[in-house]
């Protein structure tokens, strides 16, 4: 069992997350969290505190009178739980959860302890809150988003539970669970926060590893099955460029490639002086989406790890407002829940994984047009032409998706609309961004999935299956596990859906 304790870091965040790896706080967690408590219990009285004994937003000019402080922590959370749209995923709603706990953790909150024992037994025993996908501007926080959770954890609103839709109160009473206890600011700390973003962003980072990786893998397959050569991806000419992620994907490809019996040497074919011909019959150098590998992937696994640097920050931060610094014992008002930090990442993350979608696109039209690749079968049909069609179809799927993906690219991080009576002046729109960004990211495994389906035919059409490298083999085998080489029409869909799952959860 995992334990929180001072710093929670992405692989430890994706256990949780996605192995389900039950975790528990430190010692150390409660009593700083104790801590933080008691000193605002005491610190609060008799002074204004924003939250504690105001109104919210515009109205935090209006005292709220002691008896009535509890209430209105109950009321904030009520009267902002307007999410609209499609659930998040029990995945992403998981790592909003586990953002939101590992944030409040930190002692800069003035929470009480059942707070983050309810949260955690959420995630412990796979209870996912109902959140909807639209309704926060990330500027406050996750306004909206964070008011569902905290719906939930008041023993109101809904969750899934064992694969159905059910009232939060029923699955307590079922599970022996409490509702948290409100004393102080509660609904407010629970709110104010970028978790939601963060927590999808974690999601999308993770993804969008899996799919640079895999766009290695057939990048170099496709080098394979034309027989290029090897000297675009050599360290020489990758280390004369100073980019860290173009030479980490020129590595790569060199491990990847170093048991090809396909990939040629230079020196062998052009550099031999024996080459009289006017017309060279095989290609000098390939297509840019067969031999700018490295330059192209490069700045997107850079991105990627930026990405991943910001997001590792923000779950070990405190982003609600105020702040409750015990050290100083004093309290700070600010806007640490301003999410401009995870849209513009989220942002960023979703144009690279386009333009690895627009990658992939490209090779697999390379794949299809034979007057292009000059060695395969038209859409690599290896059935009868003109009366079987291949992979014909699906490459409409791969160009509306790709269009989807470049449609979608757009900012949010710039796309700020004053609200809540202008109080809310300029915002983030992060989590916007971040489920945009997860959308961008699953188009982009539909269009590899039909890509490498492709591509696996393509090796048989050839007859180079057992040719390629370990590497390339592997997948190959992985591919035909689920959709064995064929020449007859097929019903694709079934199998385009099972090779995206793999390549997800691979």
């Amino acid at each position: 069992m995992n334990t929180l304790n001072e710093y929670l870091n992405l692989e430890d965040f994706a256990k949780i997350i996605f192995n389900k790896d039950a975790f528990s706080l430190s010692d150390s967690v409660w009593e700083r969290v104790e801590e933080s408590f008691e000193f605002l219990k005491d610190f609060s009285k008799n002074k204004i505190i924003y939250g504690v004994n105001t109104g919210f937003g515009p109205m935090a000019q209006y005292r709220i009178e002691e008896e009535d402080c509890i209430k209105l922590q109950y009321n904030l959370i009520r009267s902002h739980a307007t999410g609209v749209g499609q659930p998040l995923t029990p995945i992403q709603v998981k790592a909003a959860i586990l953002a939101r706990l590992n944030s409040l953790s930190l002692g800069y909150s003035g929470i009480n302890k059942t707070v983050l024992n309810l949260m955690m037994e959420l995630i412990n025993r796979d209870i996912t809150p109902l959140i909807f996908a639209h309704g926060g501007v990330g500027a406050s926080g996750d306004l909206v988003q964070l008011a569902h959770l905290a719906l939930v954890l008041i023993g109101e609103g809904e969750v899934f539970y064992k694969g159905e839709r059910r009232a939060t109160k029923g699955v307590f009473e079922l599970e022996g669970l409490q509702p948290i206890e409100i004393k102080i600011r509660e609904g407010l700390s629970l709110m104010n926060g970028t978790s939601v973003m963060t927590g999808i962003g974690i999601v999308n980072w993770t993804q969008a590893g899996k799919l640079l990786d895999w766009s290695v893998k057939i990048s170099c397959g496709i080098n394979e099955l034309v027989s290029a050569y090897d000297d675009h991806y050599s360290l020489e000419l990758n280390h004369s460029k100073l980019h860290v992620g173009q030479r980490a994907i020129a590595a790569k490809m060199r491990e990847h490639l170093s048991s090809s019996q396909l990939i040629k040497k230079r020196e062998e074919h052009l550099y031999t002086g024996e080459n009289q011909e006017k017309i060279f019959k095989d290609k000098v150098q390939e297509y840019y989406s067969i031999r700018c590998i490295p330059q192209i992937l490069g700045p997107i696994s850079d991105t990627i790890d930026q990405v991943g640097t910001i997001l590792e920050q923000e779950i070990n931060s405190a982003n609600d407002n105020p702040i409750v610094d015990v050290k100083t014992q004093q309290v700070y008002h600010g806007g640490n829940f301003h999410g401009d930090y995870i849209a513009l990442e989220m942002d960023k993350l979703k144009l690279v994984i386009t333009k690895l979608t627009m990658l992939s696109e490209r090779q697999l039209n390379y794949l299809l047009n034979s007057k292009i690749n000059e060695i395969l079968p038209p859409f690599v049909n290896l059935g009868k032409l003109g009366f079987n069609f291949g992979m014909q179809g699906a490459q409409f799927t791969a160009t509306s998706t790709t269009a989807e993906n470049q449609a979608l690219s757009t900012s949010m991080y710039i796309h700020s609309i004053p609200n809540n009576n202008d109080n809310q002046d300029i915002v983030s729109m992060g989590t916007n961004a971040a489920v945009l960004c997860a959308k961008v990211i699953e188009n982009a495994f539909e269009v590899m999935a039909i890509e490498l389906i492709t591509l696996a035919q393509a090796l048989d059409a050839l007859g180079y299956q057992n040719r390629v490298s370990v590497e390339t083999k592997k997948w190959y085998d992985e591919i035909r596990a689920i959709i064995p080489v064929f020449s007859e029409d097929q019903v694709l869909y079934p199998y385009i859906k099972r090779v995206k799952d793999h390549l997800m959860e691979s």
